[in-house]
């Protein structure tokens, strides 16, 4: 076990020199415009096996940032800004972010991955998402992105950060820093896998005071499993779209846990990708597949 960590540590410069190359990296906000606290330490990396694979876990992170995968085949001009999950913690990088990016280039959808403020900064996360929005869609041309196709997808805490943006969007949680706050940051549709956080104090209801659902908050695509903790923050999510009558998609599948990302297993909540990329067909963020030849 302990040769597979130092192998995996090992690794990933390379993985990440790899990635580098074939992403673009752009920080988040002007340098100096965003206060760092006085006992935040150096950003600090770890790599841990996970299944067959490893967990690329996030934390101490001051200088936020956006890894934008481009498409390399068809580009259909979607973009999905990406909220790895990890308890506001830390962040799982590539179980819930970078390997995610790579599905979505599949799709011919750019994937950009948010590297947000953490641990224990969820104020500071959602100011980070908003901004996120805001300046992907001030480059929309540069990065051949259409500027109302742009959604966020979220994973656990990374769901809880997505929903909150787009539910608090009319008004920005920081003072505007360039022209790129000028732009919307209303994301143009939600995906929100297994998220958590989404319930009242008492699980009683939806937390509405954080997360006001109303008739113009984003389409969305939900899911989850049904033992997870968080299942009814979910559900109560989703009734509070279809009250507002927002179109929406719910899938609470029997078998699976929690922090799968896309990984599969024989469990029926890691195919939610194959559902997924069929619902952004039906809101036509994509196009309808080819049709088969005669």
């Amino acid at each position: 076990m302990k040769w597979l960590v130092l192998s995996a540590v090992c690794l990933w410069p390379v993985v990440a020199r790899a990635a580098q190359e074939e992403a673009e990296v752009v920080r988040l906000w002007p340098e100096g415009s965003i206060e760092i606290p006085d006992n935040a330490g150096p950003e600090k990396t770890t790599v841990a096996p996970k299944g067959n694979g490893t967990l690329i876990k996030l934390t101490n992170v001051t200088n936020p940032t956006l890894t934008v995968f481009k498409p390399t085949a068809v580009n259909t001009g979607a973009a999905v800004i990406i909220c790895p999950g990890g308890g506001y913690g830390i962040l799982a990088y590539d179980l819930e972010g970078t390997e995610v990016a790579e599905w979505l280039n599949s799709l011919g959808v750019t994937g950009i991955v948010l590297k947000y403020r953490v641990p224990r900064r969820r104020d500071a996360a959602f100011q980070d998402a908003q901004r996120a929005v805001s300046l992907v869609r001030s480059r929309a041309a540069k990065w051949g992105i259409a500027p109302k196709r742009i959604g966020v997808l979220g994973f656990s805490a990374g769901g809880h950060l997505a929903a909150r943006a787009s539910t608090n969007y009319k008004e920005r949680a920081y003072k505007p820093v360039d022209a790129a706050d000028q732009t919307s940051c209303r994301p143009d549709f939600t995906v929100l896998i297994y998220p958590a956080y989404l319930a009242n104090a008492e699980a009683t209801g939806l937390d509405e005071a954080g997360l006001p659902v109303t008739a113009e908050t984003p389409q969305a695509f939900i899911a989850i499993a049904a033992r997870d903790k968080f299942t009814t923050g979910a559900l109560y999510y989703m009734l509070a779209l279809k009250k507002a009558k927002v179109p929406a998609e719910l899938h609470v599948f029997g078998v699976g846990g929690h922090g799968c990302g896309l990984r599969r297993t024989d469990a029926g909540l890691t195919t939610w990708p194959d559902h997924c990329a069929r619902w952004l067909r039906a809101i036509k963020i994509l196009p309808p597949p080819a049709a088969p030849s005669p």
